[in-house]
C-alpha cells in the first residue's frame, strides 16, 4: 500500500505522542512472557513480532521469554508419550524431557526468532542451559491432603541466573528469545515453568517492566471488573477469597516477586489484543492489571 499524505500526517502525529514514552524507555531493559494465544494466531503472532523488533529499533532491550505448553502436548499426543500434570505441573520424565527440549529449544525457538528476523529485528535464540544461563534444582512439591512429597521428575525451578550471555546479546544490539530450560548441578536438563523463568530474569536484569501476555484483560474481581492496579497486600486477598486461582497463581507470584526485587513494575496484559505490548508501553492508560509492591 503506498504511503499517502495523509497517511504520513497520522504517522508523525503517533510518533509525536509517542516520542516522550520511547525516550523513557531508551536503553531500559524489558522482560516479554510471550505465550497464550499470542503465540498460534497468525496475525497475532506477526503483530508482536514487529512490535518487538520496533522496540530494538527504537532503543529499548527487549528479552522474549516463551512457553510452549500446547505445542509440547501435541508432540508427546503424536508420538503416543504419556504424560500427567499435578497442581499444574506437568510430570517430567526422561523422555519426556526429551520432547519438552526439542519443542522449546528447536521448534518454537526457531520459529519466534525467524518472526522477528523477518519483521527487521536480530534475534537470538538461546535455551537456559546455553552459557548456564539458567540453573536449576528439582522443585519440591507435596501432595496438600497427605503432606507426603510428589515427584515431578525433572520440573525444575530457577537456583541461579548466569546474565553474562544475554549481556553479550544485548550488547550487540540483538534481541534474545529464551527457552525456559534450565541444568542443574547433577548436569539434567529441568523443565521450569516460563512465568517463573522470566520472573527470575528480570529480577537478574533489573528489568524497567516485565510485561506477562496472557489469554484474559487482566486480574479480574468476582463480577467480572477488571482490576486495573494491585499490590501485594490485595493480591494476597484475592487469593485467600478464591478471586484469583489455579494457572494465575505462578503468574501472580513470579510479578509480585519481581517487584519486590526491584524490578520497575509488572503488567499482566490481555495477548489476545493486537499491539497489546505497544498498548502498555505507549501510552498513558496502559492495559492489564499493573502490580506494584505495596
Amino acid at each position: 500500500m503506498a504511503l499517502t499524505r495523509d497517511n504520513a500526517l497520522n504517522i508523525a502525529q503517533v510518533l509525536t505522542e509517542a516520542l516522550p514514552y520511547i525516550q523513557r524507555l531508551q536503553d531500559k531493559t524489558i522482560v516479554i512472557k510471550y505465550g497464550g494465544n499470542a503465540m498460534v494466531d497468525e496475525n497475532l503472532k506477526n503483530g508482536f513480532a514487529r512490535d518487538v523488533a520496533l522496540m530494538r529499533l527504537v532503543g529499548m532491550n527487549p528479552v522474549v521469554v516463551h512457553g510452549g505448553g500446547p505445542q509440547i502436548g501435541a508432540k508427546l499426543a503424536e508420538l503416543q508419550i504419556e504424560s500427567s500434570f499435578v497442581q499444574g505441573m506437568r510430570v517430567t520424565s526422561p523422555e519426556v524431557m526429551e520432547v519438552v527440549e526439542m519443542v522449546l529449544g528447536g521448534l518454537v525457538n526457531q520459529q519466534i526468532v525467524s518472526l522477528l528476523n523477518m519483521h527487521g529485528g536480530q534475534a537470538v535464540g538461546i535455551s537456559g542451559k546455553d552459557s548456564n544461563l539458567i540453573v536449576a534444582r528439582p522443585l519440591s512439591m507435596t501432595d496438600p491432603e497427605t503432606g507426603a512429597p510428589v515427584d515431578l521428575g525433572q520440573v525444575g525451578e530457577v537456583a541461579n541466573i548466569n546474565r553474562d550471555i544475554v549481556d553479550i546479546i544485548q550488547g550487540n544490539r540483538m534481541i534474545p528469545v529464551v527457552s525456559p530450560i534450565g541444568i542443574g548441578n547433577d548436569h539434567k536438563s529441568y523443565n521450569i515453568n516460563a512465568d517463573l523463568a522470566a520472573g527470575r530474569l528480570a529480577e537478574c536484569l533489573t528489568a524497567e517492566k516485565f510485561i506477562l501476555l496472557t489469554d484474559i484483560e487482566g486480574i479480574q474481581d468476582k463480577s467480572g471488573q477488571l482490576l486495573p492496579q494491585l499490590n501485594a497486600s490485595q493480591v494476597r486477598e484475592l487469593i485467600a477469597d478464591g478471586t484469583i486461582s489455579g494457572g494465575m497463581l505462578p503468574k501472580i507470584q513470579c510479578a509480585l516477586d519481581a517487584v519486590h526485587a526491584g524490578v520497575g513494575s509488572c503488567q499482566i496484559i490481555d495477548g489476545r489484543v493486537p499491539h497489546a505490548v505497544l498498548l502498555e508501553l505507549l501510552t498513558d492508560e496502559g492495559v492489564g492489571t499493573m502490580i506494584v509492591a505495596e
